[in-house]
């Protein structure tokens, strides 16, 4: 007897969808599962450097929330820098986006992340996706680019988050 498959996930639902759903589903898929990765590990193991770089699994959901304001804040809705919070990095230290510092909880960077998330979709519902913002090297960008371009961000820290979580406490999968 072969086990029931398991439910569908938002980016396979999303398999005949137009091209802002499957875009957006996509994206929501990665957010969640750098999330899954970070949750229910300990503060400690959340630090932890596994890997020769400063990535740390709490440190890439940590990262991603600074992607998620950059792109869809500052690029997309144009907000000056005086409006938003100012990024953890410094010239002296460019990797403290991948670090947890000692005030900062696993609760804390998750919730942080998702409040970010929410604000990108609200951001992204109201413009279509040939809509651009401004970036400071490429010029004009659309959503359509910011949508694949975090696609891609996300989904490759995602691939990170997996591997550190492995090697945490040995748990595979989605």
């Amino acid at each position: 007897m072969t086990a029931p498959d398991p439910p569908l996930d938002v980016a396979e639902l999303a398999s005949v969808a137009d091209e802002r759903t499957a875009a957006e589903a996509f994206l929501e898929y990665y957010r969640e599962a750098v999330v899954r990765k970070l949750r229910g590990v300990s503060e400690a193991d959340a630090r932890r450097r596994l890997v020769a770089s400063a990535t740390t699994l709490g440190g890439i959901v940590k990262h991603l929330r600074w992607v998620e304001v950059n792109w869809f804040q500052r690029v997309l809705a144009g907000r000056p820098e005086s409006d938003l919070p100012p990024p953890p990095w410094t010239d002296e230290d460019p990797d403290a986006d991948f670090r947890l510092e000692p005030d900062e909880s696993v609760e804390g960077v998750i919730a942080e992340y998702e409040q970010v998330c929410a604000r990108s979709r609200e951001v992204a519902a109201s413009r279509s996706l040939d809509d651009t913002g401004r970036h400071r090297r490429l010029g004009a960008v659309s959503l359509r680019w910011i949508y694949l371009h975090m696609i891609e961000e996300t989904a490759r820290h995602a691939g990170h988050a997996d591997i550190l979580r492995e090697l945490i406490d040995g748990s595979t999968g989605e």
